[in-house]
C-alpha cells in the first residue's frame, strides 16, 4: 500500500510513517521539507497522485476558534480536492475526543475539519483520540510564567503515541470505515498530578500551583467533557508507564 501523510514530520506523523514502514508500505511525506505545501497547494497534485490513502495528522499552534478553523477548512479542503483529482479512494483524518462536548478554541477547528472531510466527496475515515502522553511535558513548557509553571486542572485519559499510531495504520489497511470508534488511554489521570510527575522525572524544579484553566474550556477540561465514551478501544501503556521509560535530563 501506498500511504501518504500530512503531518508526517511532527510527532504522530512520524510515528505513524515509522510503523507504515515496518509493514512494508510506501510513504510519502507531505511538507514543505519535500516541497509540498499543504496551505497554498504547492506540489500536492503531484505528490498524492499514485496512492491509497491520504492520513492527515495536521496540527496547528492556536487555540484562536478563527485561526484554527479557518487552517483546518483551507488545508483539509486542498487535500481533499487533490485527492479527488488522483482519485485517490480513502482519506483518513486523525481528530480529538470531546470535541463536540468542547468546541471551543482549537476544539473549534477540529469539527470544523470533520464537517469538512464528511461534506468531501472522497471516501473517509474519521478516528477521535485523547491527549498523548507527552501532553504533560508540552504544557510545562508552553503555559510558564517566569518561575511559575502552572499545573493545569483537567481530567484527561492520554492514549501511547505508538498504540495510537498502529491504530491509524489498521485504519488506513480497512479501508474507509467512516467515524470509528475513538481510542484513548487505559485509565483516566489527573492532568496537574501528570504535569508535577514529567517535572519531578525531569528534574525541573518549579513553582507548580494547580490552576484551573478559565471560561467553558476548562470547564470543560474539568467536568470530563474530553474523556472517551463506554465504546472507546482503549491502549495498555499507562502514563506512569510511559514516563518511567521517559531519559531523565
Amino acid at each position: 500500500m501506498d500511504i501518504a501523510i500530512a503531518g508526517a514530520t511532527g510527532a504522530i506523523g512520524a510515528a505513524v510513517a515509522r510503523v507504515a514502514a515496518e509493514r512494508g508500505h510506501g510513504v510519502r511525506t507531505l511538507a514543505r521539507s519535500t516541497g509540498v505545501d499543504i496551505l497554498d497547494g504547492r506540489g500536492l497534485d503531484h505528490a498524492v497522485r499514485g496512492s491509497d490513502v491520504v492520513i492527515d495528522v495536521l496540527n496547528v499552534r492556536t487555540q484562536s476558534p478563527r485561526k484554527a478553523a479557518e487552517f483546518f477548512q483551507r488545508t483539509t479542503t486542498g487535500l481533499l480536492e487533490a485527492e479527488q483529482r488522483a482519485e485517490i479512494g480513502h482519506h483518513l483524518a486523525l481528530s480529538i475526543v470531546g470535541i463536540d462536548r468542547a468546541p471551543y478554541g482549537y476544539y473549534a477547528g477540529k469539527l470544523a475539519q470533520e464537517r469538512a472531510v464528511q461534506a468531501g466527496a472522497v471516501p473517509w475515515t474519521i478516528l477521535r483520540a485523547t491527549q498523548f502522553h507527552d501532553f504533560a511535558r508540552q504544557l510545562f513548557e508552553r503555559v510558564a510564567l517566569g518561575p511559575l509553571h502552572p499545573a493545569i486542572a483537567a481530567r484527561t485519559q492520554p492514549v501511547d503515541l505508538t498504540e495510537l499510531a498502529v491504530r491509524i495504520v489498521d485504519l488506513a489497511e480497512a479501508g474507509p470505515s467512516g467515524r470509528v470508534p475513538d481510542m484513548a488511554g487505559p485509565r483516566e489521570e489527573d492532568l496537574a498530578a501528570m504535569m508535577r510527575a514529567w517535572a519531578a522525572h525531569a528534574g525541573r524544579r518549579a513553582w507548580m500551583p494547580r490552576v484551573p484553566s478559565p471560561g467553558r474550556f476548562g470547564r470543560a477540561l474539568r467536568d470530563g467533557s474530553i474523556l472517551p465514551g463506554p465504546d472507546a478501544q482503549l491502549g495498555r501503556v499507562t502514563f506512569a508507564e510511559w514516563l518511567e521509560a521517559q531519559p531523565h535530563v
